[in-house]
């Protein structure tokens, strides 16, 4: 759960620094993300 919150707060703080990231930019970074929160999720 806690690697969720941090997964979605990095995307929040992505959506909110960058407001002009077009849609892809935003879905790329998004599985970007989620590749990072898998990984925390099996060190963690």
């Amino acid at each position: 759960m806690n690697v969720f919150v941090i997964w979605f707060v990095m995307v929040v703080a992505w959506n909110y620094g960058y407001p002009q990231a077009s849609p892809i930019e935003d879905v790329l970074v998004a599985v970007i993300l989620s590749f990072l929160s898998t990984f925390l999720k099996k060190y963690l």
